[in-house]
């Protein structure tokens, strides 16, 4: 395929895709996670940006991909809807970053729980995790390519709340 036939695809927060060979999808993390299923086989994939791990209990009972629980059920059912076995697909996990003050990281735990809670409905799935880039500071910059599976990240600190520019405060 000639690089001029890849269709570009951007996922905002909240969003999904599946999609074949001639897919190039792409998103921006914070304490968000997406996560990454591919079918070597078939080369069919599948990518979320979720922004929260689960819903509130009691809240609304439409499927809503902006929770993790869901936009992952969502994307499953997708692929085995195009007689894709889940269980054939290799996962990759990124995101999940803090993104929060000094301090208020360890109430919210927002990304923690979002790839925690990721990698344990992998496993409920059956679903191998070939690689993650999980945690950390800053936000990360991914594209995949499903006709070859392959995933590029770029993880960018944050700035000094300091001073505004990379380093630590004095």
């Amino acid at each position: 395929m000639r690089a001029l036939d890849v269709i570009e695809v951007f996922l905002q927060p909240g969003e999904y895709f599946v999609g074949g060979a001639d897919y190039r999808i792409r998103t921006l993390l914070g304490s968000c996670v997406s996560v990454i299923l591919w079918h070597p086989g078939r080369r069919v994939g599948a990518m979320s940006h979720f922004v929260l791990a689960e819903r509130a209990a009691g809240s609304d009972l439409m499927m809503d991909s902006r929770y993790g629980t869901d936009a992952i059920w969502l994307m499953v059912h997708e692929l085995m809807a195009a007689n894709i076995n889940p269980s054939q697909c290799q996962a990759k996990l990124f995101g999940g970053g803090s993104m929060f003050a000094p301090g208020a990281e360890e109430v919210f735990h927002v990304g923690q729980r979002n790839g925690e809670v990721a990698r344990a409905l992998l496993y409920d799935y059956g679903i191998h995790i070939v690689s993650e880039s999980l945690f950390g500071a800053g936000h990360r910059q991914v594209i995949f390519d499903v006709a070859s599976g392959d995933v590029w990240v770029r993880q960018v600190a944050p700035p000094d709340r300091c001073s505004g520019k990379a380093g630590s405060c004095a």
